[in-house]
């Protein structure tokens, strides 16, 4: 059985202002720290501890977090 992890590349995320969810591609190169909500327009940020909108608000976390890796260094939000 091979231990091979497959990253999951898109994540729906669910605004919790509206209830609206929509799948996203994610980055895979960068952190994505603002999402507007194509529903409301509400811009979201990462929640405190949270590296991205998608490990916030996603059904998928980012594709560092996947890796096991750190996603970014600046946690300040």
């Amino acid at each position: 059985m091979s231990k091979h992890q497959t990253i999951i590349p898109d994540s729906t995320i669910t605004c919790p202002e509206c209830g609206g969810s929509q799948k996203e591609s994610m980055p895979t190169d960068v952190c994505q720290w603002f999402y507007e909500c194509p529903s409301c327009h509400v811009v979201l940020k990462p929640q405190q501890g949270d590296c991205c909108v998608f490990c916030s608000y996603g059904d998928i976390a980012c594709p560092s977090i996947q890796q096991n890796q750190s996603c970014c260094d600046e946690n300040d939000a």
